[in-house]
């Protein structure tokens, strides 16, 4: 992981430093702003690489950016680009779409190599991360439609939205640890899952099918974790959740290789572990209770099998 900040640069100088460095090196833009405000300026961002495919966040004070044929020509990147936006929301124009808003928690899409325009809605500035995914990374998109992908918010905001949140999310929670194999596979979901919603890949192709069950996955064990508490947490209730059968469900977990009452097992051990760590004020049976087992027997049978040893054995050891 890399960081840097313009905390690093003279106040006087550190908006020329991100316009001259930063701007056209990192992000391939030409960057503007009033010389009276320039002083003031302040810039963030956070650089992961994985694999060839890269993750930003960037947080930065009001300005203006446009990405220019010139631009283009200088710092090419033939990626497809999936932003999400994390605060405020950001005004693009100067697009053969038309222009549009992406606001706090909105996902858009575009390939990399296009001109466009855009400036933050609010005083707070720019708040969002991009994964950029080489073209070349992307198993058989069809090329041609990819060049064309001009900016555009994701609009299909109930069945592919999610699926989008959920992967992003699992690759924001491996840590730098992880190697570029490990999120091969999110990565090809979450280009295909966009490929999807800008119709470049048919939903019912191999590819498409394939990462919409790894996003389907992804958001069942979420939706299990939300529920875990919940005496009717059941395959049924996570399958309507997902709009899938329940047949279908068992299918997405089978081949994630641990069943879903395995997963529900696991997730409400692992919070009873953190409960035993955090919370010495409650009892064993509070414990139990918490985590969603339905009884203190089940409890101590399923921790002894996991840790080889009593829920308060483990509440004893050391730290």
């Amino acid at each position: 992981m890399y960081t840097w900040s313009t905390e690093q640069i003279d106040p006087r100088d550190r908006f020329d430093y991100w316009r001259e460095v930063r701007a056209k090196g990192l992000f391939g833009v030409t960057a503007e702003l009033e010389p009276e405000r320039r002083r003031d300026f302040f810039g963030k961002f956070s650089l992961r690489k994985l694999g060839q495919a890269g993750l930003i966040e960037m947080h930065a004070s009001p300005y203006r950016v446009e990405r220019r044929n010139r631009d283009i020509a200088d710092a090419r990147s033939d990626s497809l680009c999936i932003y999400q936006q994390l605060g405020g929301g950001g005004w693009f124009s100067g697009i053969r779409q038309g222009d549009f808003a992406v606001r706090n928690g909105m996902f858009a899409t575009s390939y990399a190599d296009l001109p466009y325009r855009t400036v933050p809605l609010q005083d707070d500035g720019f708040h969002l991360r991009i994964l950029k995914i080489p073209a070349a990374d992307i198993p058989e998109p069809r090329r041609g439609r990819l060049d064309e992908l001009v900016p555009r918010p994701v609009q299909d905001e109930t069945a592919l939205r999610p699926l989008l949140e959920s992967c992003f999310r699992d690759l924001l929670e491996g840590d730098d640890t992880s190697t570029a194999t490990d999120a091969a596979p999110l990565i090809t979901a979450l280009a295909h899952i966009a490929l999807i919603e800008r119709g470049v890949l048919r939903p019912g192709g191999r590819l498409a099918q394939q990462a919409l069950r790894t996003g389907r996955l992804s958001l069942a064990r979420r939706l299990i974790d939300k529920h875990l508490l919940k005496s009717a947490l059941s395959p049924s209730l996570i399958a309507d959740l997902l709009g899938i059968s329940v047949r279908h469900l068992h299918i997405l977990f089978e081949a994630g290789e641990i069943s879903f009452s395995a997963t529900v097992t696991a997730l409400r051990l692992e919070r009873s572990r953190r409960l035993l760590r955090e919370r010495p004020d409650w009892t064993i049976t509070q414990i139990a209770f918490a985590c969603g087992f339905d009884s203190l027997a089940t409890f101590y049978r399923l921790f002894n099998a996991a840790e080889q040893m009593t829920p308060g054995d483990y509440r004893a050891r050391p730290a």
